[in-house]
């Protein structure tokens, strides 16, 4: 059994929460213990619980292989070298060889001083090294040091799903941009090859939107552009998608809508903003729609591709801007073409 110095078996006495540097509490902390000693592995965990760990404990390598398994794993793992089932060098190896999942921090703890097995630890991919027996404050530092590398990541991380949000939405409207919401629109295609669920497609354009630039100015179309988006998004089911497509132009994708629902949802649309003006710092201004759709009953074995679906939408939104705008026109590939809404 190892000897345990004093400072960190008084750990077993003290259980008071506290709170990092920052005076923040950090209980969204996580971390595995696996330790076989079952002495040397309470106070260690009671040690961290002090410092407001959510923890995991096991006491053999195959345990804690099992738990970084799962998808809420700690995000750092406190193993020991020598352990039954699977030693931590071992451990530390196929966790480095795992391609997926954040990182994880590993610290090694062991009885072995000599260099050779320092060396042999970080080269199975340990971060850092521990030599029993240790003192808390040496612990403590360890922690607080890869506890900064984890925050690092995190932060890394964020501003990277930041990044890719930014690139994939209109910086105006906020909705998914012309290049999103058309792979949007191909994953849905793709999916509906191999379930041959049904599927709507709607081309959206605001009618005579030059006319209101032109009259109003740009910051006002853009208001306009802003409060038609909000309307459209709001009246559409959670699982359907909108983009801005072009200027004034949206591209609607409805997943598992068939042809008299998708009627009944662009003529929805339709109504939301022509029923009520938009209100701007110039005074309100009537909005209306042209919308074109196409669509995909259930069943249907063979599935457009994506050109075609836009190609069709769009040939159908001109058709209602030709029959005097603010109406729905249904592409006349579609199952319930002649039918048309004002």
């Amino acid at each position: 059994m190892h000897k345990i110095p004093e400072d960190l078996a008084s750990g077993l006495a003290d259980q008071r929460p506290v709170l990092d540097e920052k005076g923040k509490n950090s209980a969204g902390n996580s971390v595995l213990i696996a330790e076989d000693d079952p002495l040397f592995r309470r106070v260690i965990e009671r040690w961290f619980e002090r410092w407001d760990y959510r923890v995991t404990v096991v006491e053999n390598g195959l345990d804690a292989w099992d738990v970084l398994q799962r998808e809420d794993a700690p995000h750092m793992a406190i193993l020991d070298w020598m352990m039954p089932g699977m030693d931590g060098l071992e451990l530390c190896r196929k966790i480095r060889s795992r391609e997926k999942g954040p990182y994880l921090y590993v610290l090694l703890l062991t009885a072995r001083d000599e260099k050779q097995d320092v060396v042999a630890g970080l080269e199975a991919g340990a971060d850092d090294y521990l030599t029993k027996p240790f003192e808390v404050g040496e612990l403590r530092a360890r922690v607080r040091a890869g506890r900064r590398i984890l925050d690092l990541q995190a932060a890394l991380l964020h501003a990277q799903d930041e990044l890719r949000s930014v690139a994939a939405h209109d910086s105006l409207t906020g909705v998914w941009n012309r290049g999103a919401i058309v792979d949007l629109l191909r994953a849905e295609i793709s999916r509906r090859k191999r379930t041959l669920d049904a599927l709507g497609v709607i081309m959206a354009d605001i009618d005579h939107f030059k006319k209101i630039n032109d009259t109003h100015g740009h910051l006002i179309g853009d208001a306009v552009l802003q409060e038609v988006t909000r309307r459209l998004a709001a009246s559409l089911r959670q699982y359907d998608a909108v983009g801005r497509y072009g200027g004034e132009e949206f591209l609607l994708v409805l997943p598992a809508c068939n042809a008299p629902n998708l009627l009944i949802s662009a003529e929805r649309l339709r109504l939301c903003i022509a029923d009520q003006p938009v209100e701007t710092s110039k005074g309100p201004i009537p909005v209306t729609l042209s919308l074109g759709l196409v669509s995909m009953e259930q069943g249907h074995k063979e599935t457009p591709d994506c050109e075609t679906f836009l190609r069709e939408a769009d040939d159908a939104l001109y058709a209602a801007k030709r029959q005097g705008r603010n109406r729905v026109e249904i592409a006349a590939a579609s199952s319930m073409a002649g039918h048309s809404a004002q």
